[in-house]
Formats: C-alpha cells, structure tokens, sequence
C-alpha cells in the first residue's frame, strides 16, 4: 500500500514541476541565454582588448626603432598618432616621448604645450600627470619670458612632504630662484633639499655643491 502512495505522490510532483516549467521555463531559458550572451561579451572583449594592447605595443616599438635610427620627425609624428589614439599606457608613454623629441627639436614652446596637456589629463595616473608638470617646468626654465611666478605656482604644491617628486621640485624652485636673481629663496631650497633625510642622493649631491657656489655651505 506505501508503495502506490508514493507513486501518486512522485506523479503529483511531477505535475507540479511541469506547470511550474510551462508557467516559468521561458524565463529560465532567457536568462540563461543572457547569461551566456554577456559571459561571451565579456570574452570576446577582453580578447579584442590584448590585441589592441599588443598592436599598440607595436606601433610604440616601431616609433622607438624610428627614434633610434635618428629619424625624429617620423618618431614624433608616429608618438603623436599613438598618443592620440590608444587607449592603454602605450599612449600615454607615446605623449611622452613625443614632448621629448619635441624639445630636443629646439621648441621648448611646443614641448611645454604637450606636457602641459599630459599633466591637465584626468584620464592619466597622478604620478604621470606629475612627471608631466616636472617635465614641463624643466622646460619652462629656458625660457626668458615665461615668469618665475608662474613657474613657482606650479611646483609648489608638489614641494610637500611625502609627494613623490618633492625633492626634485625643490630644486626647481631653486633654479627658478636663481634664475630670477633671489639667491637667498635659491639657498633656501637647497638647503631644503640637504637637510632632508630622504632626499636622492644625486640631488642631495646637487644642492649641496650649489649651496657651495652660492657661499652657503
């Protein structure tokens, strides 16, 4: 007898489950198929992402290659196209080399623009967009008719303790000084520079020859 009553009871579950299938298998099957669209979305757009990754690595090597065989104006227009164009770290590498290349042409002017650009860009990591800025103030050194002031208002924040081209920006400051004829703002960040522990020890090295040659050792 407990036999056939488990039967009907296995027959009632199975009932059960085939209304339930009719009323709600197709909404079972669609979501399995957006899950399987968007799994296959997602792989078919991280393959397209490395392939673009490894075409501009390419396109970065040949630049490099043109710039090494002394052809600057072919590696600057090739840095310029990539930098315009990629999306990963090869294009923001690109920019920089660009700027390079544009400086060494003798257009500081050209130069600052682009580095200017870099360090404006929301898009690039801080720490390039603060090489960017360093770059860019080294270039603005050399020329006359861009004020000390406006050089200064740059560098300065990044003079703070713990940022990662304090040091760096010291003595920028200090060559901006010098430049505009303040000596004792010149020493002042020198000193800055070789009092503090952490300083490299090239551009402690640096300072403390400079405080030296300004008779402040």
């Amino acid at each position: 007898m407990g036999d056939i009553f488990r039967e009907v009871d296995e027959e009632l579950k199975q009932e059960r489950y085939e209304k339930l299938w009719r009323a709600y298998g197709k909404y079972v099957i669609a979501g399995a198929v957006v899950i399987v669209a968007a799994v296959a979305g997602w792989k078919a757009w991280e393959s397209h992402r490395t392939d673009q990754r490894y075409a501009e690595g390419q396109r970065f090597a040949a630049a490099a290659e043109l710039m090494q065989d002394g052809k600057a104006a072919e590696a600057s227009a090739a840095f310029s196209a990539l930098g315009a164009e990629a999306a990963s770290g090869y294009g923001i590498l690109a920019r920089f080399y660009e700027a390079s290349l544009v400086a060494k042409g003798g257009d500081t002017a050209g130069a600052i623009t682009l580095y200017d650009a870099i360090a404006a860009d929301s898009s690039a990591p801080d720490s390039m967009r603060d090489l960017a800025v360093v770059l860019g103030a080294f270039q603005a050194l050399r020329v006359p008719s861009i004020d000390a002031a406006a050089i200064e208002a740059k560098i300065q924040p990044m003079t703070g303790a713990g940022e990662a081209y304090r040091h760096i920006a010291l003595e920028i400051l200090a060559l901006t000084a010098q430049r505009a004829g303040d000596m004792d703002k010149a020493r002042a960040n020198y000193r800055a520079i070789v009092d503090d522990a952490a300083s490299p020890p090239g551009i402690r090295t640096r300072a403390s020859q400079m405080l030296n040659i300004l008779g402040a050792s």
